[in-house]
């Protein structure tokens, strides 16, 4: 494609595709970076480091916590699951927030945690590419798979049911079932399955997590008499029956 059409795809100035194509990517904003590399179907995730590690993987308490309720589900249903497995096939890097084997049933399980969707090209790409590698990685591991599943698992609240609703066709079409159908999945993994699972983290200091108690209540008008009775008191005069 020449830089005008694929800056008239972007809808943005030929001079900035030619800005890009230069390696000047510090003279136009991220927006349109993206917007340029969308054209041809590059994705730019970004992944910032610290000593090593992955720093939003580290910091991000609410994706720990919802890797364990995953966890702790899987495990009480059958599953051997490993928490953020690396793999290394050729070019192809990367690590599974969750990768289980269910040896009845030879099935094995590439599980993508999520407690925010930034960027939904990338989501899809990665996870594709995890799923058609998962069979090589578990020979590896000493599994012997011929059923394969691939879940995207999100928090069950607003913005995740919401996210999904906008890109209901994209997210039918790579992941058609939804929770009750995961979950029976889960229980007796026959065949292939790619879904998403809405998934209530039921742990101590999750958000969704309601807490017991007792609140006390002031009855209705309890205000007002109080008022009263105060009034009364300074003036000397009764307060009023109701």
């Amino acid at each position: 494609m020449s830089q005008s059409q694929v800056a008239g795809a972007a809808n943005v100035c030929r001079s900035v595709v030619s800005q890009i194509e230069r390696g000047g990517l510090e003279v136009t904003s991220l927006l349109n970076i993206r917007r340029v590399a969308s054209v041809p179907g590059i994705s730019l995730p970004f992944e910032p480091h610290w000593r090593g590690s992955d720093l939003a993987r580290l910091l991000d308490e609410r994706h720990a916590a919802l890797v364990r309720a995953i966890v702790e589900r899987l495990t009480r249903l059958g599953w051997h699951s490993l928490v953020e497995h690396s793999f290394s096939e050729w070019v192809e890097r990367g690590s599974i927030d969750v990768f289980a084997w269910h040896a009845g049933s030879r099935a094995v399980l590439v599980v993508e945690a999520k407690t925010r969707i930034v960027d939904l090209q990338n989501l899809l790409s990665t996870e594709d590419r995890k799923r058609r590698l998962s069979p090589i990685l578990g020979r590896k591991l000493g599994w012997s798979p011929i059923v394969v599943g691939s879940i995207v698992v999100l928090p069950e609240e607003t913005w995740a049911r919401s996210a999904v609703r906008r890109y209901g066709a994209i997210f039918d079409a790579k992941f058609p079932m939804r929770t009750a159908e995961v979950r029976r999945w889960l229980k007796s993994p026959l065949g292939d399955m790619a879904g998403i699972w809405f998934l209530v983290n039921d742990a101590p200091g999750d958000p969704k997590r309601k807490s017991g108690g007792s609140m006390r209540v002031r009855p209705r008008g309890s205000s007002t008499e109080a008022a009263d009775s105060r009034s009364a008191a300074q003036s000397g005069a009764r307060p009023p029956t109701r």
